[in-house]
């Protein structure tokens, strides 16, 4: 017998259920949610603040000497090293030499094809490309790249600026891992 045969004579030995409107799903698919572990409380913070302190103070620098535009590539590099301490990318390594080799290919596309959006473009991919070479992956960095072509800062004090800043956030990351009794250390390696 087929299922379409049973499923009418179903129907008639069961009374119809009443029909309500469907209630919201309150849970969120398995699938939606991924597996990623959820940090502890505890550990949110002291990224967050750590991170957030790092930033003012690269602000503060950053506003004396009036070259405000490392914040987006720094924020993001502070991102990462507070709140992934344990990645290639976070490591001191990376974080600095990584600054200063986008640094390096920003100067040199704005020095042979000027200021544009599509240098910029092209130094981006270069400066990955040298990074890859050079085994310090640090992504935040390439935009160290399009700012520098996009916005052409004085190099005598951009760079400079750029390696204190650079260094600043790793060693707070090496503060802040010491100020926490649990959790992963940073860095897990310097060189």
């Amino acid at each position: 017998m087929s299922t379409d045969q049973i499923a009418p004579e179903r129907e008639q030995a069961q009374p119809a259920p009443l029909r309500t409107p469907a209630a919201p799903r309150t849970r969120i698919p398995s699938r939606l949610v991924g597996r990623a572990p959820a940090p502890a409380p505890g550990t949110v913070l002291h990224s967050v603040s750590g991170a957030t302190a790092v930033m003012l103070g690269l602000v503060a620098i950053g506003a004396a000497l009036h070259e405000p535009v490392l914040i987006a590539p720094l924020a993001a590099s502070a991102a990462i090293v507070h709140s992934v301490p344990g990645l290639p990318l976070a490591q001191p390594r990376s974080v600095i030499a990584g600054h200063l080799l986008c640094a390096a290919v920003g100067y040199a596309g704005l020095a042979a094809f000027g200021s544009s959006p599509w240098v910029a473009a092209v130094a981006a991919g270069l400066a990955l490309a040298v990074m890859t070479l050079a085994r310090t992956p640090h992504s935040p960095a390439c935009a160290t790249a399009v700012v520098i072509v996009l916005r052409t800062p004085d190099p005598r004090t951009f760079v400079p600026l750029l390696a204190g800043a650079a260094l600043l956030i790793v060693l707070a990351g090496c503060a802040l891992s010491r100020a926490r009794r649990t959790g992963t250390r940073y860095p897990q390696y310097w060189w």
